[in-house]
């Protein structure tokens, strides 16, 4: 049960296979046919933007780093968007000449939209099926063969997200269904400037980035639908507003090197909070657009230290066996906001106590440290694209005192080209798990104790187990049907439509679509 200002963890990752990572949204009205409406109608103002900014623009005659010459094009192609989507990777293949005419000035657009329908056939507060929804676009700005800046790289991107949350609305787990499940809205999300220096070995990124995008990350594990695949479940119950992850980002500089062929080091400075008030429950709802940018926060420090076996360019002598690759990540973050006690107030009382001021006791900063790892276990020797792989990621932190969850693992299996002639095709089967702290325990028990005959059971733990498959139905479009069942939803909390009862363990079935435009 929440105790008084201890709000509930807001959740959040992006799971979304091949197109992890990619943004620019457009707004979600009321209705679903109006949502659809609404993005098309907002990717073409996407595509009369671009026409306009880049006919406006000053082609420079020595088209530095330019695989085409501006002098050759007067004017913008005319639109034939059917005309190669047999073998594009996007559905609108190269838009009728669009996209090229994009290069020639720096510039690349992509668009997706990812959708998907989840319901529990058990468990849960209710049964039932919801449908959700993220459209998303990324504008990435080359500024060598913009304007002769060898180097740089500009990125902006906005979601649109849309429909319902299953996990809040039927089942109230602390790991969510989906990595798209976030409040509806139209939102900025990054704007960054990426800056390679001493030859590449190196760069830097100053501006609104989000977290998941580069730490913390498992490659093989972002092909499955729950959100804990993607940003893990401690820094989303425990860093404030859940961390600058999908949906939210944060004002920072991060910067990357590479001192080996096998080693890469990434650290980064961000503000201690993506939101721009933390008093209110729901980060997303304090900043609606994302455009507030706070700057007021504490300090988030994070840094990740990769290893990749064999080393990039490493060769194979005649005779030997091709090695078994894999990349293993041992990172840290700490946060040096205020943090709420998950038991006691700010005189010493439990906040189940009715004398209790209801003002939780804070503490300043938090901490946790993590390690990830993806292995390669068997690669066919009859088909290349025939690849077993494992991944793992566990996260701890010792300040149980402040935090709601103390610990989370994610494992599981993947396998490409599960089927004979489906080399596109990957299966997956995962666990997730998260651990109750000790201390937020003890306010249940409290609880339990100011409260005679109230059912308030101490939480512990909660696990899921997750099964999919990824259909490449054309280059541009995947389809993937999923289950997952999840044990002791929220940890093991009363079920509100039945106070004397536990929230029943919940099977979830779903399927999702993504498209590349």
């Amino acid at each position: 049960m929440p105790a008084a200002g201890r709000d509930p963890p807001r959740k959040r990752g992006l799971s979304m296979g091949s197109w992890h990572g990619v943004s620019l949204g457009l707004k979600a009205p009321s209705s679903r046919a109006g949502r659809f409406k609404a993005g098309v109608v907002a990717a073409g103002a996407v595509t009369v933007f671009l026409y306009a900014g880049a006919a406006g623009a000053d082609p420079s005659s020595d088209n530095p780093g330019g695989s085409a010459d501006r002098s050759q094009i007067a004017a913008p192609p005319a639109l034939d968007l059917w005309s190669s989507v047999a073998r594009s990777s996007q559905l609108l293949g190269d838009m009728g000449g669009l996209r090229t005419w994009l290069g020639v000035y720096g510039m690349t657009l992509s668009v997706t939209e990812t959708s998907e329908v989840l319901g529990n056939l058990t468990g849960g507060v209710r049964q039932g099926f919801e449908y959700d929804g993220l459209t998303t676009a990324t504008l990435q700005l080359d500024t060598q063969r913009a304007f002769g800046w060898q180097g740089g790289t500009f990125n902006v991107s906005a979601l649109d997200i849309h429909g319902r949350n299953l996990s809040a609305d039927n089942l109230m787990t602390l790991q969510t269904a989906s990595g798209i499940e976030a409040d509806s809205a139209l939102r900025l999300w990054e704007l960054w400037y990426q800056q390679k220096f001493a030859n590449g070995a190196a760069d830097v990124k100053l501006g609104q980035q989000s977290l998941d995008q580069e730490f913390m990350v498992s490659q093989n594990a972002l092909l499955f639908v729950n959100t804990m695949f993607g940003w893990p479940m401690v820094p989303s119950a425990d860093l404030p507003g859940g961390g600058p992850a999908y949906p939210l980002s944060a004002l920072g500089v991060r910067l990357r090197a590479h001192p080996t062929d096998s080693l890469t080091m990434l650290a980064g400075v961000f503000n201690g909070s993506p939101s721009p008030n933390n008093n209110i429950p729901d980060s997303q709802q304090a900043d609606r657009s994302g455009t507030s940018f706070p700057l007021n926060g504490g300090v988030l420090a994070i840094a990740e230290l990769q290893y990749a076996y064999p080393a990039l360019g490493g060769m194979v002598s005649s005779g030997e066996s091709r090695p078994l690759s894999g990349t293993y990540r041992l990172g840290a973050w700490y946060d040096s906001e205020d943090f709420a006690d998950q038991q006691f107030d700010n005189g010493g009382l439990s906040l189940a106590n009715p004398s209790s001021s209801g003002i939780p006791l804070m503490h300043r900063g938090n901490y946790s440290i993590y390690a990830v790892i993806d292995q390669m276990l068997w690669q066919s020797e009859a088909d290349d694209s025939r690849i077993l792989n494992f991944f793992a990621r566990a996260m701890g932190t010792p300040e149980t005192d402040r935090n709601l969850i103390d610990f989370s693992l994610n494992i599981g299996l993947t396998l490409k080209d599960p089927l004979p002639g489906r080399p596109d095709d990957t299966a997956g089967i995962g666990l997730g798990y998260a651990h109750v702290s000790a201390r937020a325990a003890a306010f249940d028990r409290d609880v339990a104790f100011y409260n005679p005959g109230t059912f308030s059971p101490a939480q512990t733990g909660e696990t899921f187990i997750e099964l999919t498959y990824q259909y490449q139905v054309t280059p541009w479009w995947q389809l993937q049907p999923d289950f997952q069942y999840v044990f002791n939803p929220g940890g093991g909390i009363p079920n509100p439509n039945a106070p004397n009862q536990k929230i029943k363990d919940a099977a979830v079935i779903g399927l999702r679509t993504n498209i590349a435009f």
